[in-house]
């Protein structure tokens, strides 16, 4: 692990170097930056894993991405402009179409519903 951590801090050296994000780039924050995308990935990836076990399957798919990244609020800060592949929607029932009809027969002036 620390060798892939090590190759992955100097990936993100070059890449901040060629693509010119600031002029000088400091020997800490490619360090700072691998520790932020690790964290992130383990946080998208456990929470998709538990929803692939909530749903009985063995393997992660775009949808259990989907649904982690939506039903997490700083995810869904984060990640709320990105379009997930074949991730669906979420499952959402509008209210209005549920509620109840009285079951007055005489009753004139009961045709509005009350909310």
């Amino acid at each position: 692990m620390f060798i892939a951590n090590n190759l992955e801090t100097k990936y993100i050296i070059c890449v901040k170097r060629r693509d010119r994000y600031a002029e000088r780039v400091g020997s800490g924050s490619p360090v700072y930056l691998s520790a932020v995308l690790e964290y992130l990935a383990a946080e998208l990836l456990e929470l998709a894993g538990n929803g692939a076990r909530d749903n009985k399957k063995n393997r992660i798919i775009s949808r259990h991405i989907q649904l982690a990244v939506r039903n997490d609020e700083e995810l869904s800060k984060l990640l709320g402009s990105v379009t997930i592949a074949n991730g669906g929607v979420l499952p959402n029932i509008h209210q209005t179409p549920l509620l109840k009809k009285t079951s007055g027969k005489g009753e004139i002036g009961s045709a509005s519903q009350e909310f």
